[in-house]
């Protein structure tokens, strides 16, 4: 999950600091106190004028805020988020005019309080909508802040929000509202992922193991649907209907062993390829668009060819600003091509999808996910004997019943399932979406939208909780 946390107020004792400073240079004025306490502390709650209250902010406000005390338990909390492979997203509005030097400012005080973050990114404090559209455009799934105009933007941006409370936002109950960090980690620790998992499942061996491990990790997602992606094999003689045939009887049958109820949540999908001409409706598309408009956000784990995402998104193009497409597909950006078989299945789907501008996370295969490289004496020895699917996995990893018997393999489809679980196994580049050349490869650009490329992964962890969630009974 991707969290944006402010600062003042979230992370630091702002107001807290700001009201003792004010009360200290009260008593060396008329020493009259606090007057209204239902007003804010620089708007009228002391019997100040504004010229005062202006002049003693503006020449202290930074002396302040570089000694600001951390909110308690701030940094264990954000930790432990961090550790359980959420991106944490330091969003403070303190670019605002009123520091000579916000942001090292800033890293130096996250720095002493030993906070951990992904990204530093300042705003201006008085601009709520510059605020919720860094936000939209990160693509943050939830919001901390204490600010209720910043909530209301980026709720107008379809983004959760979690509106920190304080004495000063108690009478707004259009969020929801958390006094500590600890209601915070527990709230958000137990809150699922929305995901649409396309997948063409019967081709080789690697979905299958996606399809349980996801399954298999319900505690993490809300598994919305499961759509059948096209596939083909001419050399094979197995046409792209027969292919959604096989792999959505392949489903049934996973989800069987895995008590996994299907009413209403397996759907066939296109019968042919877009850059073919292909445009029709289907099951699968229609259930994308019908997923993506009643939620906030969901995330598109794509698997396959990218056919149906691209149909969903050309069909109803309003559900680009409420999903994530995290796709397997392509090759390393300076690889010589992109022939590789999700991405060459349907080219042009591919284009439609980068040029949508929709929220895009690849998982390129050469060089990157082809690291996933396992032999089938490790598989038996961790999750061998352990169901009757476990083996199944095995020897359908063993002969795919496409490439003939092999006992080294990547099981590349688990990479989609893994990077939603824990983006601490994944090293990533945010990149100008690049475009598509007639050979396939990549063209690099400057001034595109942004998209995240996956650079790296740690093979080891990503195996190490395959094998436990696949190995438990």
């Amino acid at each position: 999950m991707r969290i944006g946390v402010d600062i003042d107020n979230v992370l630091s004792k702002f107001n807290e600091s700001l009201l003792d400073e004010f009360l200290i240079e009260d008593k060396n004025k008329r020493n009259s106190g606090i007057i209204n306490n239902d007003l804010y502390i620089t708007r009228g709650m002391l019997d100040w004028s504004k010229e005062e209250t202006d002049e003693f902010y503006n020449n202290n406000i930074e002396r302040i805020a570089i000694n600001l005390d951390m909110v308690d338990n701030a940094s264990y909390y954000i930790k432990k988020l961090k550790e359980d492979g959420n991106e944490i997203y330091i969003i403070s509005g303190r670019d605002n005019g009123e520091y000579s030097d916000p942001y090292n400012m800033t890293i130096n005080w996250l720095k002493k309080y030993d906070i951990p973050y992904n990204e530093l990114i300042l705003t201006d404090a008085y601009r709520h909508q510059e605020k919720a559209d860094i936000c939209k455009e990160i693509g943050i799934d939830v919001m901390i802040d204490d600010s209720i105009n910043v909530c209301t933007k980026c709720s107008e941006s379809n983004i959760e929000c979690i509106l920190f409370e304080t004495p000063f936002n108690k009478n707004d109950n259009r969020f929801n509202r958390l006094k500590n960090w600890e209601e915070i980690y527990n709230y958000i620790s137990n809150k699922k992922i929305n995901v649409v998992l396309d997948t063409d499942t019967y081709n080789e061996c690697d979905d299958q193991f996606a399809l349980s491990y996801l399954i298999k990790s319900q505690d993490k997602f809300n598994i919305e649907a499961i759509t059948v992606a096209p596939y083909s094999h001419k050399t094979r003689n197995i046409s792209v209907p027969e292919g959604q045939d096989l792999s959505y009887n392949e489903i049934l049958k996973i989800c069987k062993w895995l008590n996994f109820d299907t009413t209403n949540k397996v759907f066939k999908g296109s019968m042919d390829y877009i850059q073919n001409g292909y445009n029709e409706d289907s099951d699968a598309v229609n259930k994308i668009i019908e997923v993506a408009l009643k939620n906030n956000k969901t995330y598109i784990l794509g698997i396959g060819a990218i056919t149906n995402i691209a149909l969903a998104i050309r069909k109803e193009p309003k559900i680009i600003d409420k999903i994530e497409v995290i796709w397997l597909g392509g090759n390393q950006l300076n690889y010589k091509d992109n022939l590789e078989y999700n991405f060459r299945q349907d080219i042009e789907a591919v284009k439609i999808v980068f040029n949508s501008k929709v929220r895009l996370t690849i998982l390129p295969c050469k060089e990157v996910i082809s690291k996933l490289r396992i032999d089938i004496n490790t598989l038996k020895e961790n999750i061998g004997n352990k169901s009757e699917l476990c083996d199944y996995l095995i020897d359908r990893f063993y002969n795919d019943g496409y490439h003939g018997i092999q006992e080294v393999r990547t099981i590349w489809d688990i990479s989609v399932i893994a990077y939603m679980k824990n983006k601490n196994w994944f090293k990533k580049e945010v990149i100008s979406c690049p475009n598509i050349k007639n050979d396939s490869s990549y063209e690099l650009t400057n001034d595109n939208h942004r998209i995240n490329m996956i650079i790296d992964i740690d093979r080891d962890k990503i195996y190490e909780n395959l094998f436990d969630n696949l190995g438990e009974l």
